[in-house]
Protein backbone atom coordinates (compact mmCIF):
# COMPACT_ATOMS: atom_id res chain seq x y z
CA UNK A 1 0.00 0.00 0.00
CA UNK A 2 1.23 3.43 -0.41
CA UNK A 3 -0.35 6.68 0.19
CA UNK A 4 0.63 10.11 -1.41
CA UNK A 5 1.13 13.26 0.93
CA UNK A 6 0.56 16.68 -0.62
CA UNK A 7 0.27 20.36 0.93
CA UNK A 8 -3.56 20.60 1.16
CA UNK A 9 -3.66 24.14 0.09
CA UNK A 10 -2.27 26.71 -2.74
CA UNK A 11 -1.33 29.79 -1.88
CA UNK A 12 -4.12 32.76 -1.36
CA UNK A 13 -3.82 35.97 -3.36
CA UNK A 14 -2.65 38.11 -0.94
CA UNK A 15 0.44 35.63 -1.06
CA UNK A 16 3.57 37.16 -2.86
CA UNK A 17 5.07 35.75 -6.48
CA UNK A 18 8.00 34.87 -4.78
CA UNK A 19 5.97 32.83 -1.87
CA UNK A 20 3.97 31.54 -5.04
CA UNK A 21 6.88 29.95 -6.86
CA UNK A 22 8.43 28.66 -3.22
CA UNK A 23 5.31 26.68 -2.59
CA UNK A 24 5.19 25.75 -6.32
CA UNK A 25 8.84 23.72 -6.16
CA UNK A 26 7.87 22.49 -2.43
CA UNK A 27 8.75 18.91 -2.93
CA UNK A 28 5.80 15.86 -2.15
CA UNK A 29 5.78 13.77 0.88
CA UNK A 30 5.59 10.30 0.30
CA UNK A 31 4.99 7.83 3.19
CA UNK A 32 4.88 3.68 2.41
CA UNK A 33 3.82 0.75 4.20
CA UNK A 34 4.89 -2.50 3.80
CA UNK A 35 3.34 -6.29 4.51
CA UNK A 36 4.07 -7.50 8.23
CA UNK A 37 7.33 -9.59 6.83
CA UNK A 38 9.05 -6.17 6.22
CA UNK A 39 8.00 -4.75 9.01
CA UNK A 40 8.92 -7.29 11.25
CA UNK A 41 12.47 -7.67 9.36
CA UNK A 42 13.13 -3.65 9.40
CA UNK A 43 12.60 -4.23 13.20
CA UNK A 44 15.00 -6.76 13.59
CA UNK A 45 17.77 -4.95 12.03
CA UNK A 46 17.00 -1.88 13.93
CA UNK A 47 16.93 -4.15 17.07
CA UNK A 48 20.87 -5.14 16.31
CA UNK A 49 21.45 -1.56 17.68
CA UNK A 50 23.44 -1.64 20.83
CA UNK A 51 22.36 1.00 23.63
CA UNK A 52 25.11 2.17 26.31
CA UNK A 53 23.69 2.18 29.99
CA UNK A 54 25.25 3.97 32.84
CA UNK A 55 24.10 2.00 35.99
CA UNK A 56 25.82 4.59 38.80
CA UNK A 57 27.51 5.69 40.60
CA UNK A 58 24.69 5.40 43.30
CA UNK A 59 24.31 3.39 46.54
CA UNK A 60 20.87 1.62 46.08
CA UNK A 61 21.47 -0.26 43.88
CA UNK A 62 25.27 -0.75 43.17
CA UNK A 63 26.54 -1.66 46.53
CA UNK A 64 28.36 1.87 46.88
CA UNK A 65 29.55 4.42 44.32
CA UNK A 66 30.47 2.04 41.84
CA UNK A 67 29.53 3.28 37.66
CA UNK A 68 28.68 0.13 36.34
CA UNK A 69 28.91 0.61 32.21
CA UNK A 70 26.58 -1.87 30.08
CA UNK A 71 26.19 -2.37 26.76
CA UNK A 72 22.73 -3.54 26.16
CA UNK A 73 21.45 -5.68 23.52
CA UNK A 74 17.22 -5.10 24.19
CA UNK A 75 17.11 -6.87 27.62
CA UNK A 76 20.79 -9.13 27.41
CA UNK A 77 23.72 -7.51 28.44
CA UNK A 78 26.37 -8.09 25.93
CA UNK A 79 29.27 -6.13 27.58
CA UNK A 80 29.82 -4.75 31.29
CA UNK A 81 33.04 -2.54 32.24
CA UNK A 82 32.98 -1.48 35.93
CA UNK A 83 34.33 2.13 36.75
CA UNK A 84 35.93 2.82 40.03
CA UNK A 85 37.32 5.45 42.05
CA UNK A 86 34.43 7.57 43.62
CA UNK A 87 35.02 6.94 46.97
CA UNK A 88 38.48 7.12 47.09
CA UNK A 89 39.94 8.27 50.04
CA UNK A 90 43.95 8.16 50.14
CA UNK A 91 43.99 5.73 53.33
CA UNK A 92 47.19 4.17 52.48
CA UNK A 93 49.16 7.21 51.34
CA UNK A 94 47.94 8.61 54.67
CA UNK A 95 49.37 5.72 56.66
CA UNK A 96 52.99 6.82 55.60
CA UNK A 97 52.44 10.42 57.36
CA UNK A 98 51.36 7.99 60.81
CA UNK A 99 52.72 6.00 63.41
CA UNK A 100 52.60 2.57 62.84
CA UNK A 101 50.18 2.29 65.91
CA UNK A 102 48.40 5.56 64.13
CA UNK A 103 48.26 3.49 60.90
CA UNK A 104 44.90 1.22 62.60
CA UNK A 105 42.70 4.07 62.81
CA UNK A 106 43.10 4.34 59.09
CA UNK A 107 43.24 1.14 57.52
CA UNK A 108 39.83 0.59 59.90
CA UNK A 109 38.04 2.37 57.68
CA UNK A 110 39.02 0.85 54.50
CA UNK A 111 36.38 -2.05 54.52
CA UNK A 112 33.92 -0.65 56.86
CA UNK A 113 31.44 -3.58 57.17
CA UNK A 114 34.49 -5.64 58.37
CA UNK A 115 36.79 -3.16 60.41
CA UNK A 116 38.46 -6.11 62.44
CA UNK A 117 39.86 -7.85 59.32
CA UNK A 118 41.69 -5.22 58.28
CA UNK A 119 42.79 -3.84 61.88
CA UNK A 120 44.00 -7.75 62.44
CA UNK A 121 45.75 -8.36 58.84
CA UNK A 122 47.83 -5.29 59.53
CA UNK A 123 48.97 -5.69 63.38
CA UNK A 124 50.11 -9.11 62.48
CA UNK A 125 52.05 -8.13 59.45
CA UNK A 126 53.52 -5.27 61.62
CA UNK A 127 54.15 -7.87 64.72
CA UNK A 128 56.11 -10.22 61.92
CA UNK A 129 58.11 -7.29 60.97
CA UNK A 130 58.94 -6.57 64.54
CA UNK A 131 60.06 -10.56 64.99
CA UNK A 132 56.98 -10.40 68.29
CA UNK A 133 54.63 -12.70 66.46
CA UNK A 134 55.18 -15.60 69.25
CA UNK A 135 55.19 -13.05 71.67
CA UNK A 136 51.68 -11.73 71.38
CA UNK A 137 50.00 -12.63 74.54
CA UNK A 138 46.86 -15.77 74.55
CA UNK A 139 44.32 -13.72 75.81
CA UNK A 140 44.71 -11.43 72.92
CA UNK A 141 44.83 -13.62 70.36
CA UNK A 142 40.94 -15.24 71.74
CA UNK A 143 39.64 -11.86 71.83
CA UNK A 144 41.10 -11.28 68.42
CA UNK A 145 39.46 -14.57 67.05
CA UNK A 146 36.08 -13.44 68.87
CA UNK A 147 35.96 -10.07 67.04
CA UNK A 148 36.92 -11.80 63.89
CA UNK A 149 34.62 -14.31 64.16
CA UNK A 150 31.39 -11.85 65.25
CA UNK A 151 32.17 -9.68 62.38
CA UNK A 152 32.49 -12.31 59.76
CA UNK A 153 28.92 -12.92 60.58
CA UNK A 154 27.24 -9.25 60.93
CA UNK A 155 29.19 -8.56 57.60
CA UNK A 156 27.30 -12.02 55.84
CA UNK A 157 24.15 -10.55 57.40
CA UNK A 158 24.63 -7.38 55.60
CA UNK A 159 25.79 -9.10 52.45
CA UNK A 160 22.39 -11.20 52.64
CA UNK A 161 19.81 -8.48 53.39
CA UNK A 162 20.95 -5.98 51.48
CA UNK A 163 21.13 -7.77 48.45
CA UNK A 164 17.01 -9.14 49.17
CA UNK A 165 16.47 -5.37 49.54
CA UNK A 166 17.91 -4.62 46.09
CA UNK A 167 15.30 -7.28 44.96
CA UNK A 168 12.43 -5.57 46.98
CA UNK A 169 12.65 -7.95 49.44
CA UNK A 170 12.98 -5.07 52.43
CA UNK A 171 11.82 -7.32 55.13
CA UNK A 172 15.13 -9.40 54.18
CA UNK A 173 17.00 -6.55 55.42
CA UNK A 174 15.50 -5.42 58.38
CA UNK A 175 15.95 -8.82 59.87
CA UNK A 176 19.53 -8.82 58.80
CA UNK A 177 20.04 -5.88 60.58
CA UNK A 178 18.46 -6.59 63.70
CA UNK A 179 20.85 -9.52 63.79
CA UNK A 180 24.08 -7.37 63.07
CA UNK A 181 22.98 -4.71 65.89
CA UNK A 182 23.16 -7.64 68.61
CA UNK A 183 26.72 -7.83 67.10
CA UNK A 184 27.29 -4.29 67.07
CA UNK A 185 26.25 -3.88 70.82
CA UNK A 186 28.79 -6.25 71.49
CA UNK A 187 31.31 -4.39 69.59
CA UNK A 188 30.87 -1.31 71.00
CA UNK A 189 30.63 -3.06 74.64
CA UNK A 190 34.49 -4.38 74.13
CA UNK A 191 35.69 -1.82 72.43
CA UNK A 192 33.58 1.58 72.59
CA UNK A 193 32.64 1.94 69.32
CA UNK A 194 30.00 0.36 67.24
CA UNK A 195 32.68 0.36 63.76
CA UNK A 196 35.75 1.67 63.00
CA UNK A 197 37.10 0.55 66.10
CA UNK A 198 41.28 0.72 66.07
CA UNK A 199 41.05 -1.86 69.01
CA UNK A 200 43.49 -4.63 67.66
CA UNK A 201 46.93 -2.71 68.17
CA UNK A 202 50.43 -3.96 67.08
CA UNK A 203 51.51 -6.21 70.66
CA UNK A 204 47.55 -7.48 71.38
CA UNK A 205 44.55 -5.55 71.71
CA UNK A 206 43.63 -2.02 73.51
CA UNK A 207 42.11 -3.06 76.63
CA UNK A 208 40.87 -6.09 78.54
CA UNK A 209 37.16 -7.44 78.11
CA UNK A 210 35.28 -5.80 80.92
CA UNK A 211 33.70 -8.15 83.61
CA UNK A 212 31.05 -9.74 82.17
CA UNK A 213 31.48 -9.63 78.75
CA UNK A 214 32.10 -12.96 78.03
CA UNK A 215 28.21 -13.70 79.56
CA UNK A 216 26.24 -10.79 77.60
CA UNK A 217 27.96 -12.41 73.90
CA UNK A 218 26.43 -15.61 75.42
CA UNK A 219 23.11 -13.89 76.33
CA UNK A 220 22.86 -12.51 72.41
CA UNK A 221 24.25 -15.37 70.82
CA UNK A 222 20.87 -17.27 70.65
CA UNK A 223 18.96 -14.09 68.97
CA UNK A 224 21.93 -13.76 66.59
CA UNK A 225 21.37 -16.99 65.90
CA UNK A 226 17.85 -16.61 66.11
CA UNK A 227 18.54 -13.89 62.67
CA UNK A 228 20.50 -16.25 60.68
CA UNK A 229 17.48 -19.10 60.81
CA UNK A 230 14.49 -16.38 60.29
CA UNK A 231 16.07 -15.05 57.03
CA UNK A 232 17.31 -19.07 56.12
CA UNK A 233 13.62 -19.49 56.32
CA UNK A 234 12.58 -16.32 54.31
CA UNK A 235 15.34 -17.87 51.63
CA UNK A 236 16.46 -21.20 51.45
CA UNK A 237 13.28 -22.82 49.75
CA UNK A 238 12.10 -19.16 48.73
CA UNK A 239 10.49 -20.20 45.19
CA UNK A 240 10.50 -16.28 44.32
CA UNK A 241 13.92 -15.88 45.73
CA UNK A 242 15.13 -19.12 44.13
CA UNK A 243 13.99 -18.22 40.54
CA UNK A 244 16.01 -14.58 40.54
CA UNK A 245 19.17 -16.54 42.11
CA UNK A 246 18.99 -20.08 40.63
CA UNK A 247 21.43 -20.33 37.93
CA UNK A 248 22.21 -16.42 37.36
CA UNK A 249 25.51 -14.83 37.64
CA UNK A 250 27.26 -18.44 37.52
CA UNK A 251 30.95 -18.68 37.29
CA UNK A 252 33.24 -21.48 37.02
CA UNK A 253 35.65 -22.92 39.38
CA UNK A 254 38.70 -22.70 36.70
CA UNK A 255 37.41 -19.12 35.49
CA UNK A 256 37.17 -18.13 39.27
CA UNK A 257 40.93 -19.20 39.67
CA UNK A 258 41.80 -17.40 36.43
CA UNK A 259 40.51 -14.16 37.98
CA UNK A 260 41.91 -14.23 41.27
CA UNK A 261 38.04 -14.80 43.29
CA UNK A 262 38.49 -15.49 46.78
CA UNK A 263 35.82 -16.06 49.48
CA UNK A 264 32.00 -17.38 49.39
CA UNK A 265 32.27 -17.04 45.49
CA UNK A 266 35.09 -19.37 44.82
CA UNK A 267 33.98 -21.73 47.99
CA UNK A 268 30.43 -22.05 46.01
CA UNK A 269 32.60 -23.39 43.01
CA UNK A 270 33.66 -26.31 45.01
CA UNK A 271 37.06 -25.29 46.55
CA UNK A 272 37.23 -25.12 50.12
CA UNK A 273 39.80 -22.11 49.63
CA UNK A 274 40.04 -20.37 53.50
CA UNK A 275 43.10 -19.16 54.58
CA UNK A 276 42.07 -20.09 58.43
CA UNK A 277 42.88 -24.12 57.29
CA UNK A 278 45.52 -23.75 54.95
CA UNK A 279 47.32 -20.75 56.27
CA UNK A 280 46.08 -20.57 59.71
CA UNK A 281 46.87 -17.65 61.87
CA UNK A 282 45.74 -16.23 65.72
CA UNK A 283 45.51 -20.03 66.58
CA UNK A 284 43.15 -20.89 64.09
CA UNK A 285 44.57 -24.01 63.77
CA UNK A 286 43.50 -25.17 67.24
CA UNK A 287 39.91 -24.61 66.59
CA UNK A 288 37.39 -27.26 65.47
CA UNK A 289 35.04 -25.81 62.59
CA UNK A 290 34.44 -26.66 58.95
CA UNK A 291 35.10 -24.95 55.78
CA UNK A 292 31.58 -24.92 54.29
CA UNK A 293 31.62 -25.42 49.91
CA UNK A 294 28.97 -26.01 47.08
CA UNK A 295 29.58 -27.28 43.60
CA UNK A 296 27.99 -24.52 41.42
CA UNK A 297 28.91 -21.10 42.08
CA UNK A 298 25.71 -19.27 41.13
CA UNK A 299 24.04 -16.43 42.91
CA UNK A 300 21.70 -18.88 45.26
CA UNK A 301 24.79 -20.93 46.01
CA UNK A 302 26.42 -17.93 47.65
CA UNK A 303 24.04 -16.40 49.32
CA UNK A 304 23.70 -20.64 51.36
CA UNK A 305 27.50 -20.43 51.67
CA UNK A 306 27.71 -17.55 53.53
CA UNK A 307 24.62 -18.84 56.11
CA UNK A 308 26.88 -22.21 56.91
CA UNK A 309 30.09 -19.86 57.27
CA UNK A 310 28.00 -17.55 59.39
CA UNK A 311 26.49 -21.15 61.75
CA UNK A 312 30.91 -21.98 61.81
CA UNK A 313 31.71 -18.58 63.07
CA UNK A 314 29.51 -19.25 65.81
CA UNK A 315 31.02 -22.40 66.70
CA UNK A 316 34.31 -20.75 66.71
CA UNK A 317 32.84 -17.53 68.69
CA UNK A 318 31.64 -20.46 71.31
CA UNK A 319 35.05 -21.96 71.46
CA UNK A 320 37.00 -18.21 72.31
CA UNK A 321 34.37 -18.09 74.97
CA UNK A 322 35.05 -21.32 76.86
CA UNK A 323 38.70 -20.07 76.54
CA UNK A 324 38.50 -16.70 77.58
CA UNK A 325 36.46 -18.14 80.70
CA UNK A 326 39.07 -20.64 81.23
CA UNK A 327 41.12 -19.95 84.73
CA UNK A 328 43.58 -22.26 84.24
CA UNK A 329 44.44 -21.90 80.62
CA UNK A 330 46.78 -19.45 79.23
CA UNK A 331 44.61 -16.94 77.62
CA UNK A 332 41.65 -16.61 81.13
CA UNK A 333 41.06 -13.98 83.11
CA UNK A 334 43.71 -11.27 84.32
CA UNK A 335 46.37 -12.52 81.81
CA UNK A 336 47.71 -10.21 79.72
CA UNK A 337 46.36 -8.36 76.13
CA UNK A 338 49.62 -7.00 75.48
CA UNK A 339 52.96 -7.63 74.90
CA UNK A 340 55.60 -7.17 77.92
CA UNK A 341 58.03 -5.01 75.88
CA UNK A 342 57.45 -1.34 77.00
CA UNK A 343 59.23 -0.08 73.82
CA UNK A 344 55.75 -1.39 72.00
CA UNK A 345 53.43 -1.61 74.42
CA UNK A 346 50.56 1.21 73.79
CA UNK A 347 50.87 2.40 77.21
CA UNK A 348 47.30 3.26 77.92
CA UNK A 349 45.17 1.95 80.38
CA UNK A 350 41.78 2.51 79.09
CA UNK A 351 38.60 2.17 81.19
CA UNK A 352 34.76 2.57 80.74
CA UNK A 353 33.20 5.15 83.16
CA UNK A 354 30.58 8.08 83.53
CA UNK A 355 31.94 10.09 80.82
CA UNK A 356 32.43 7.41 78.67
CA UNK A 357 36.08 5.31 77.43
CA UNK A 358 39.38 7.15 78.62
CA UNK A 359 42.26 6.44 80.26
CA UNK A 360 42.42 5.25 83.83
CA UNK A 361 42.66 7.94 86.07
CA UNK A 362 44.73 6.05 88.07
CA UNK A 363 47.16 4.87 85.37
CA UNK A 364 47.25 8.90 84.31
CA UNK A 365 48.07 10.04 88.60
CA UNK A 366 50.41 7.11 88.36
CA UNK A 367 52.83 8.38 85.28
CA UNK A 368 52.23 11.96 85.97
CA UNK A 369 53.25 12.15 89.94
CA UNK A 370 55.33 9.33 90.15
CA UNK A 371 57.99 8.59 88.08
CA UNK A 372 59.35 11.29 85.19
CA UNK A 373 60.82 8.61 83.12
CA UNK A 374 56.94 6.46 83.49
CA UNK A 375 56.22 10.45 81.67
CA UNK A 376 58.35 10.87 79.10
CA UNK A 377 58.15 7.30 77.69
CA UNK A 378 54.54 7.36 77.63
CA UNK A 379 54.84 10.64 75.54
CA UNK A 380 57.29 9.62 73.34
CA UNK A 381 55.97 6.55 72.61
CA UNK A 382 52.55 8.31 71.80
CA UNK A 383 53.65 11.15 69.79
CA UNK A 384 56.69 9.52 68.08
CA UNK A 385 55.82 5.87 68.22
CA UNK A 386 58.30 2.85 68.24
CA UNK A 387 60.73 1.95 65.81
CA UNK A 388 60.33 -0.87 63.41
CA UNK A 389 63.38 -2.44 61.58
CA UNK A 390 63.95 -2.09 57.53
CA UNK A 391 62.61 -4.78 55.54
CA UNK A 392 59.06 -5.76 54.38
CA UNK A 393 56.74 -8.29 54.86
CA UNK A 394 52.93 -9.84 53.23
CA UNK A 395 50.45 -10.90 55.47
CA UNK A 396 47.25 -12.50 54.61
CA UNK A 397 44.03 -13.44 56.31
CA UNK A 398 40.66 -14.79 55.29
CA UNK A 399 38.54 -11.92 55.85
CA UNK A 400 34.27 -11.83 55.34
CA UNK A 401 34.59 -11.60 51.45
CA UNK A 402 37.77 -13.43 50.55
CA UNK A 403 41.78 -13.09 51.17
CA UNK A 404 42.94 -9.78 52.62
CA UNK A 405 46.47 -9.28 51.96
CA UNK A 406 49.27 -6.28 53.54
CA UNK A 407 52.06 -5.34 52.10
CA UNK A 408 54.32 -3.55 54.51
CA UNK A 409 57.42 -1.43 53.94
CA UNK A 410 60.05 -0.62 57.05
CA UNK A 411 62.71 1.43 56.65
CA UNK A 412 63.45 1.38 59.91
CA UNK A 413 61.60 4.47 60.84
CA UNK A 414 58.65 5.22 63.23
CA UNK A 415 55.97 5.07 60.06
CA UNK A 416 55.14 2.86 57.26
CA UNK A 417 57.99 3.82 54.34
CA UNK A 418 54.64 1.91 52.17
CA UNK A 419 51.56 0.53 53.16
CA UNK A 420 49.47 -1.73 50.76
CA UNK A 421 46.01 -3.66 50.72
CA UNK A 422 44.62 -6.27 48.64
CA UNK A 423 41.39 -5.62 49.19
CA UNK A 424 38.98 -9.05 48.33
CA UNK A 425 35.96 -6.72 46.99
CA UNK A 426 38.89 -4.94 44.11
CA UNK A 427 40.09 -8.42 43.13
CA UNK A 428 36.90 -9.79 42.98
CA UNK A 429 34.85 -7.60 41.18
CA UNK A 430 36.78 -8.75 38.14
CA UNK A 431 34.37 -11.44 38.02
CA UNK A 432 31.30 -9.46 36.73
CA UNK A 433 31.57 -9.13 33.42
CA UNK A 434 31.65 -13.04 33.16
CA UNK A 435 29.32 -13.62 35.64
CA UNK A 436 26.57 -10.92 33.59
CA UNK A 437 27.34 -10.76 30.03
CA UNK A 438 24.91 -13.13 28.11
CA UNK A 439 22.39 -12.67 30.92
CA UNK A 440 19.63 -10.43 31.72
CA UNK A 441 19.67 -6.66 32.54
CA UNK A 442 17.84 -7.49 35.83
CA UNK A 443 20.20 -10.13 36.98
CA UNK A 444 23.39 -7.28 37.09
CA UNK A 445 22.04 -6.20 40.07
CA UNK A 446 21.97 -9.75 42.24
CA UNK A 447 25.17 -10.55 40.83
CA UNK A 448 26.86 -7.97 42.22
CA UNK A 449 25.27 -8.02 45.26
CA UNK A 450 26.69 -11.71 45.59
CA UNK A 451 29.88 -10.65 45.05
CA UNK A 452 29.40 -8.35 48.11
CA UNK A 453 31.69 -5.76 47.37
CA UNK A 454 32.38 -2.54 49.78
CA UNK A 455 33.52 0.55 47.75
CA UNK A 456 35.70 1.93 50.99
CA UNK A 457 37.90 -1.41 50.61
CA UNK A 458 37.86 -1.65 46.76
CA UNK A 459 38.88 3.00 46.63
CA UNK A 460 41.04 2.75 49.29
Amino acid sequence: MTTHAHPSHGPTAAQSAGADAEVADAPEFVAEGGDWDQITAEAERLAEERIVVNMGPVHPSTHGVLRVILELDGEIVRELRLGTGYLHTGIEKNMEYRTWTQGVTFCTRMDYVAPFSQEAAYCLAVEKLLGITAEVPERASLIRVLLLELNRIASHLVAIGTGGNELGATTMMTVAFRGREDILRIFERITGLRMNHAYIRPGGVAVDLTPGTTEYVRELLPNIRLSLKELQDLTQENPIFKLRQQRTGVISLSAAMALGLTGPAVRAAGLPLDLRKTQPYSGYETYDFDVPTRQYSDNYNRVMVRFEEAYESIKIVLQALERLDAEDGPGGPGTPVMVADKKIAWPAQLSIGTDGQGNSLEHIRQIMSTSMESLIHHFKLVTEGFRVPAGQVFQQIEQPRGILGVHLVSDGGTRPYRAHFRDPSYSNLQSTAIMCEGGQLADVVVSLASIDPVLGGVDR
